[in-house]
């Protein structure tokens, strides 16, 4: 005999999402050792580390959810799916977007894909001796030179990666910012209504905050 499960409350769905984006803000402030030669990936190490376990973790609990309620029939069911997949989704692309641009910021700073003695310089362009192409001071000049050195990296190219990186580190965290922010509105939105049947609708306002936000970077894409 088929015991039917009682749909999770409206609180404890606001919770799963809230928890979700505590988790994905969290991947924003880790951080991870970074040895002098490699100072240039320092922007994008945390999130590089502790990215991947956050979308395990977000699986994981999706699987839960989903195991507890296999088939949500409640308006408040269906809508904080929606938002969880979506954000998965999101973050999984993220940080695979993340992985690309990291590894294209090691090949341009020649990186050896077997150990190589850390005293000894990579190949690269000869040391400019004129402008950066920046407004740099003699004190961050200076320091420029020390880190490229302790890389073995020339300074042209030293800021040339460490700008890749800075860059690559701003597309994460806009998106982490954008998942999390997606999530909390959507738990608000579960918490707050006075009844499941809020979420019965053909428009647009009835689907959770990150599906809007993915619809519409399809349309731009198109």
């Amino acid at each position: 005999m088929t015991t039917e499960r009682t749909p999770l409350p409206r609180t404890e769905l606001a919770d799963l999402l809230t928890d979700a984006a505590q988790s994905v803000s969290a991947i924003l402030t880790a951080e991870y050792p970074t040895t002098a030669n490699r100072s240039y990936l320092h922007p994008v190490l945390g999130a590089l580390s502790a990215g991947p376990r956050v979308a395990c973790e977000l699986n994981d609990r999706l699987e839960a959810f989903v195991a507890e309620e296999p088939r949500p029939t409640t308006p408040a069911g269906l809508f904080t799916l929606a938002s969880y997949a979506a954000a998965l989704g999101w973050l999984t692309e993220s940080l695979a977007e993340l992985t690309t641009s990291v590894d294209q910021i090691c090949t341009r700073a020649g990186i050896p894909t077997v150990p190589q003695d850390p005293d000894v310089a990579t190949p690269g362009s000869a040391e400019p001796d004129g402008e950066f192409g920046f407004a740099f001071s003699a004190l961050e000049l200076a320091a420029i030179r020390t880190a490229a050195e302790a890389a073995g990296l020339p300074p042209g190219d030293y800021v040339e990666v460490l700008s890749e990186s800075l860059l690559t580190a701003s597309r994460i965290t806009d998106a982490c910012m954008e998942i999390s922010s997606g999530l909390l509105e959507d738990a608000a939105y579960v918490r707050g209504a006075a009844t499941d049947r809020v979420w019965i609708g053909d428009g647009p306002d009835s689907l959770p905050t990150l599906v809007r936000s993915l619809l519409t970077r399809m349309d731009a894409a198109e």
